[in-house]
């Protein structure tokens, strides 16, 4: 019963927080005004880069906004308030602009740059619940992220005003991201490692098979020497090929299972009686995850790569995918 009891108590001071934090990034909405539209016009003119600059958690929150800006297509960095006054303050030049956060607007590590930075010409943006402060009298534009109470029931520990900050943060990175016409390309582009970089920048070329791996015969070749092609190039098919090359069928082990049930003896059939003619195929320079839908629509798990002339120049199954990680 005592635990229930605790339990209870424990989930009602967690929905007080979300609820806290909720309602403070609610109250953002309403103050989305000229300021705010100035603010981006600001960074997408922005010539150099933009410094997002904090210290304590509005520091770390400062970060994380950087770090959204720079993967998004605003270039961006962020650089420690402690750290400006002790030689970064040569990171900052009159072409960038400078995002400066304190929620109270009087820190003082904060401050302590703002006539460093006003005297080279950087435009200023602050972020802070007081308007009134210091801070927000300095700057060029100031954004209101004040809230009623933090979600710390002492109200004392940044957590309500944390998460407003940060959501004001996105809130301007990915407005610049839309007035850019940002793509997922691009995204992709900023994020080779990640599984969007691989499915929307891994080409086919980048993992098919070539050259020996690639299995192939011509199309008077006996079926069990195709068979013999298939088990030595593991990839459960072949291709059936001209002799320049050009791709006139594939024989699949799904196929020999299905030539087994039908006629029994297989030795005397060639290979060009039993291939499914005009094969599914794609092209070395189609994305790799376009194999993989192709592969899903057709319901096979193989794919011979052709050239613009049919040409057979590689081959990949789905393993390969697997493999790369586009699937």
């Amino acid at each position: 019963m005592n635990s229930d009891k605790q339990d209870h108590g424990i989930l009602a001071l967690a929905g007080e927080v979300l609820a806290t934090e909720a309602a403070a990034v609610s109250a953002l909405k309403s103050r989305l005004n000229g300021n705010f539209a100035r603010a981006v016009r600001a960074l997408l003119s922005c010539r150099g880069r933009v410094v997002v600059t904090g210290i304590g958690k509005s520091g770390h929150i400062a970060r994380k906004i950087a770090a959204t800006m720079a993967s998004t297509g605003t270039p961006a960095f962020f650089v420690h308030a402690a750290e400006a006054s002790h030689g970064d303050l040569g990171m900052i030049t009159r072409d960038d602009v400078l995002i400066g956060i304190s929620y109270s607007g009087e820190t003082s590590e904060v401050l302590a740059i703002v006539p460093v930075i006003k005297r080279e010409g950087t435009f200023l943006i602050s972020m802070t619940g007081n308007l009134e402060s210091s801070l927000a009298r300095e700057s060029d534009i100031a954004l209101n992220v004040h809230v009623e109470r933090e979600a710390c029931p002492l109200n004392l520990a940044p957590t309500a005003s944390t998460t407003a900050t940060l959501a004001m943060g996105d809130a301007l990175a990915i407005a610049c991201m839309g007035s850019k016409g940002f793509t997922k390309e691009d995204f992709a582009r900023s994020h080779p490692g990640g599984s969007l970089g691989r499915r929307l920048l891994l080409r086919v070329s980048d993992v098919m098979r070539r050259g020996n791996d690639v299995p192939a015969v011509t199309p008077g070749t006996n079926v069990l020497q195709a068979v013999q092609e298939i088990s030595r190039k593991g990839i459960g098919m072949t291709a059936v090929v001209d002799c320049e090359r050009r791709l006139l069928g594939v024989f699949t082990e799904g196929d020999l299972r299905r030539l087994i049930e039908r006629v029994g003896d297989i030795r005397r059939y060639r290979i060009e009686e039993v291939m499914t003619a005009t094969p599914k195929s794609i092209a070395p320079e189609a994305l790799a995850v376009e194999a993989a839908q192709l592969m899903d629509r057709g319901r096979c798990n193989q794919l011979p790569v052709v050239d613009e002339k049919r040409r057979l120049v590689g081959a990949l199954n789905l393993h390969d995918l697997m493999t790369a990680k586009v699937i």
